[in-house]
């Protein structure tokens, strides 16, 4: 399945999921139903288990289950050494950019990119903004940071690593 189709399809069905591709798991618009027929949120997010993810202990999870190590996704994101050990340790709050820049090194799809931006509590990749959609199409391609870098630049868009 086109790596696209899972993410509109999946909509990121809860912030506390492990894996949105689980067939067995409910669509958002089932969950949405659900909550809005509940008697209360607090009801329906006890019931289904859903919390807010935060940005360090996602980043550990995507790192363990993608084998890498936190110095070398530091290393090819660009960013700080310092700074990202902070952002890894749950102690800095990085930048929209500097997320994606994380997302890149660490080879994210496009549901763990948009999750890690949910994460940080920034907006999600968005397909009807301009750059946003380049990296939208450069994260589905497999592109690394630096393709996609150059590929903001050729269009004129503000690049990640700037």
């Amino acid at each position: 399945m086109h790596q696209m189709t899972a993410w509109k399809m999946d909509a990121d069905a809860g912030a506390g999921d492990t894996d949105v591709r689980n067939p067995a798991e409910p669509l958002t618009d089932e969950l949405l139903d659900e909550l809005l027929s509940s008697p209360s949120p607090a009801a329906f997010t006890a019931a289904h288990g859903i919390t807010h993810r935060a940005l360090a202990p996602y980043l550990n999870e995507l790192l363990a289950a993608k084998g890498l190590k936190r110095s070398e996704v530091v290393r090819a994101a660009g960013i700080n050494e310092t700074f990202g050990y902070q952002i890894f340790k749950g102690q800095r709050n990085p930048s929209r950019d500097k997320v994606l820049q994380l997302a890149f090194a660490m080879r994210c799809d496009l549901i763990e990119t948009n999750r890690l931006l949910q994460a940080s509590g920034v907006n999600e990749l968005y397909c009807k903004d301009r750059r946003d959609a380049i990296i939208l199409f450069c994260i589905d391609r497999g592109r690394s940071l630096q393709e996609t870098d150059e590929e903001l630049y050729r269009f004129g868009e503000a690049t990640l690593g700037s």
